[in-house]
């Protein structure tokens, strides 16, 4: 669908082969794009090789069943980087964000409902049904996690300050303690005006499961089930997981047009981010190329990288390769062996790639009626607008669910997020048609007592979820027309994400800032001279952010300007 403009490897394999560019980027998703487009701005030649016939990584539109647009895996917009939004001047370059309010919508079986949004009357008067106590909370919840936004915000706009690895001159190692000092000193007077209590209440949410963050802010079992699927998602952890608090934050640190914690629709689909951003990137010279697949790099007898070998045996050089791939395919799969040090292939290899996520892109005739809304006309209310929390009405519900993957089989009850993007956006489905995601979890990458690739088994599954949006929505599956899975190893075949984890890498705090992707290698340089980590398994992390393209891309101009001196 987003392939008017973009070159396929028959087109450029002479191309990519008569010249030696400045830098290769492996890996078309966003991040790849974001790091192709800024180099390019800076004056490089660049190409951008995606294995795929189509951009976007997991920020991709896919056309599944004809008229039906599918965000196939990422599907809301919050996180993507002002400074990215900005400096490549996606709006102009078609992104469109559509702002959903209310955002959220939780249905309960004893006809009960939650609704929540950017709206604070809206949010007193819902909570309020529940608890007045909570109601009064809930701002001064959301005002905490906003400050403790602001303080995270410079850490994800710079690379960290990493020791520097490997020989330097004298003055390298003085400008880059200096570097080191600066920044450490600015995060201490950050952290000093926060104040004490606020400080040890920070460092509670980080390191603290969310059930126990939401049990000291709130007493309504759906309200605490509400916010804590967002410190849950994308993870295999449960709400009582230590540090499960900080995933809580990394879901609300982003913002729509200035609004913090807003999330939003992208008019036609995600893919529409990656599409912005190739623009960008072309407008600047970067080429990109799909069915360009990348088998191996090229390394020269001195230890550096030579450029990249494709699967059709085209060899394309470069001094300089940036891999948008997760860490455990970049160092495990596309580095030959005997290259780099053990400890550090053994790092990457037990990294956590673990995934308990599927997901699931459906077409429906018409829209799902909620029970306890009582509602029996088709058209959209405001409970259709925002994600709809399905089955987990108590963190015990949640953690239920976790449990049973943790046994080994999928989620008896799944923990389902439902979106249904074309009540906004009336350019992804037909006239009085829809498209729905669902996010659900937990999915385990080998269940024991079954296989995702026996289709029955699918196919068992994928009712078990319809059949619980029944109870909220009675005749739910029959409106079904035709969907599309994507299971852990769907994910990984597919997208290319290791495990199936949407993060490129679990999001613990043992694997984020200075150790992340590993210790002593945070700052997107690898052991391997010339190549470079740029995707969600570096700082800062997943998300749809373009952070780790942009950050890796100033690091690499940093080194390419003193291999000029």
């Amino acid at each position: 669908m987003w392939r008017r403009g973009f070159s396929s490897s028959a087109d450029c394999s002479n191309a990519l082969k008569e010249k030696k560019w400045d830098a290769l980027v492996i890996g078309a998703g966003h991040n790849g794009l974001t790091a192709g487009a800024y180099l390019a701005r800076a004056g490089l030649s660049v190409a951008v090789l995606e294995r795929r016939h189509i951009i976007g990584g997991a920020a991709v539109t896919e056309e599944i069943i004809p008229g039906f647009k599918f965000s196939r895996c990422s599907y809301l917009q919050s996180l993507l980087r002002p400074s990215v939004i900005k400096e490549l001047e996606l709006a102009r370059h078609g992104l469109k964000l559509l702002k959903r309010s209310p955002s959220s919508f939780t249905p309960c079986v004893d006809g009960r409902y939650l609704l929540l949004g950017p709206n604070k009357d809206l949010n007193y008067s819902e909570i309020s049904k529940f608890s007045k106590r909570d109601a009064d909370a809930y701002p001064r919840y959301e005002n905490q996690l906003e400050n403790f936004c602001k303080l995270m915000d410079p850490l994800l706009d710079s690379p960290p300050p990493e020791t520097m690895q490997g020989l330097s001159s004298f003055n390298d190692r003085i400008k880059n303690n200096v570097q080191k000092s600066v920044f450490w000193a600015h995060c201490l007077r950050s952290a000093l005006s926060l104040g004490q209590k606020d400080l040890v209440d920070f460092m509670d949410l980080l390191l603290a499961p969310a059930s126990k963050v939401l049990n000291n802010w709130f007493e309504t079992d759906v309200l605490k089930a509400t916010l804590a699927t967002d410190a849950v998602i994308g993870t295999t952890g449960s709400v009582h997981t230590p540090g499960s608090g900080y995933v809580l934050l990394h879901h609300v640190m982003g913002e729509t047009d200035g609004d913090r914690g807003i999330w939003s629709y992208v008019e036609g689909g995600m893919g529409s981010v990656s599409l912005a951003i190739s623009k960008a990137a072309k407008e600047a010279g970067a080429h990109v190329v799909t069915s360009a697949e990348v088998s191996q790099l090229i390394i020269e007898d001195s230890g550096r990288v030579n450029g990249v070998l494709l699967a059709d045996g085209t060899r394309v050089h470069s001094s300089v390769v940036l891999s948008n791939a997760t860490p455990y395919k970049t160092f495990m799969e596309f580095v030959p062996e005997n290259v780099l040090p053990d400890d550090f292939l053994r790092a990457i290899k037990y990294s956590d790639y673990s995934s308990g996520t599927t997901k699931m892109n459906l077409a429906v005739d018409t829209l799902p009626q909620f029970q306890c809304c009582k509602l029996s006309h088709p058209d959209a209310g405001p409970q259709h607008v925002g994600t709809i929390h399905i089955g987990s009405e108590s963190m015990e519900e949640i953690d239920s669910a976790c449990q049973d993957a943790t046994n080994g089989i999928p989620s008896q009850r799944p923990i389902i997020e439902m979106t249904i993007p074309s009540v906004l956006d009336k350019t992804i489905s037909p006239p009085g048609q829809h498209v729905i995601n669902l996010f659900i979890q937990y999915t385990p990458y080998k269940p024991l007592d079954g296989s995702w690739e026996d289709p029955a088994y699918r196919e068992l599954f994928a009712q078990r979820c319809f059949n619980l949006i029944n109870e909220y929505a009675p005749g739910f599956s029959s409106t079904i027309l035709g969907y599309d899975m994507l299971t852990p190893p769907d994910l990984e075949r597919e997208i290319g994400l290791t495990g199936g984890n949407i993060f490129h890498g679990a999001m613990g705090l043992d694997s984020l800032f200075l150790m992340r992707p590993v210790k002593g290698w945070s700052n997107y340089r690898t052991p391997l001279r010339g190549l470079y980590l740029c995707g969600s398994g570096a700082h800062p992390g997943g998300g749809v952010m373009g952070a780790p393209g942009r950050n890796a891309a100033s690091v690499v101009l940093e080194d390419v300007k003193k291999s000029f001196n």
